[in-house]
């Protein structure tokens, strides 16, 4: 496989002066000597001039003399090549690639939307010139391709997958490095740096987004609960431990259990609870 070369062209303006030179030179002669035969030269001058390029920065110019590649100018400003040089721009501009969200299967095989921001631009112009057909079309397809191989190593969520250590929602800095990683790998072939990638959007597909966030909703409504009663257990014992060493009132098992039962209802309820009076004895 060969790699891009450098290319040095001559002046542009040079080449200018030569090419008014030849055809100013033989048209006076025409004129003035009747050499019909200058006008060979005028011809030259002409064809000559197809050879006057300009590169602005941060753009190349891949040249190619009847198939055989020449190099790549790099270098900016006006300049002239052969020409019958064929030259095939390519910007070394950075570019944002910014993907629609694609459906793929995580590991567990759920079906997921993500979307990746990349930033990428060409480093070897040989490569993303000959090596592939399109080299921008290759970058798309091959994003897409390292987004479902990372999503089908990782799980969205460890709801069903409690032992995963890494997954897609929040592996944070460690999935965004591995979903770089495997794009530069791919793209290498086309000449292609990838300054930075990373996933910019994650969701459950549409057909399983409600069931999975009822899910989400009952785990933390079952947390949330779990907190509650461990408090209202603290906080019944700190009453009892209270009301027995202060010898404020003596309460035999049966009361206690009353007790207990009605601080719970009061500190576990998610509703306002409403005093009942009762006028009568415990035990009547």
């Amino acid at each position: 496989m060969r790699e891009e070369v450098d290319y040095s062209p001559m002046s542009g303006y040079l080449a200018l002066l030569v090419i008014f030179l030849l055809i100013a030179i033989p048209v006076a002669a025409i004129i003035f000597a009747k050499m019909i035969w200058m006008a060979i030269f005028i011809l030259i001058g002409i064809f000559g001039m197809a050879g006057l390029i300009t590169v602005d920065p941060n753009e190349s110019k891949v040249v190619i003399l009847f198939g055989a590649y020449k190099g790549t100018i790099k270098k900016n400003g006006f300049m002239w090549v052969n020409p019958f040089f064929t030259r095939k721009r390519i910007s070394l501009r950075a570019r944002n690639l910014d993907s629609e969200p694609i459906k793929v299967n995580d590991k567990i095989g759920n079906p997921v939307m993500i979307g990746v921001v990349m930033v990428w631009k060409v480093e070897d112009t040989y490569k993303a010139a000959f090596d592939v057909d399109d080299y921008v079309h290759f970058v798309d397809i091959q994003s897409e391709a390292a987004i479902r191989k990372l999503a089908g190593h990782y799980s969205y969520d460890n709801f069903e997958d409690e032992d995963a250590n890494i997954t897609l929602r929040g592996g944070g800095e460690a999935v965004n490095e591995m979903l770089e990683d495997e794009i530069t790998k791919r793209l290498s072939i086309a000449g292609i740096k990838v300054i930075e990638a990373r996933i910019n959007y994650i969701a459950y597909a549409q057909e399983i987004a409600g069931a999975m966030l009822k899910r989400q909703q009952a785990t933390a409504i079952v947390a949330a609960r779990y907190k509650i009663v461990e408090g209202a257990v603290s906080m019944v014992e700190m009453a009892l431990e209270a009301l027995s060493e202060k010898n404020i009132i003596e309460l035999d098992e049966e009361r206690k259990a009353s007790m207990v039962s009605n601080l719970m209802v009061v500190l576990t309820s998610d509703k306002d609870v409403s005093p009942v009076v009762n006028t009568g004895s415990l035990y009547s």
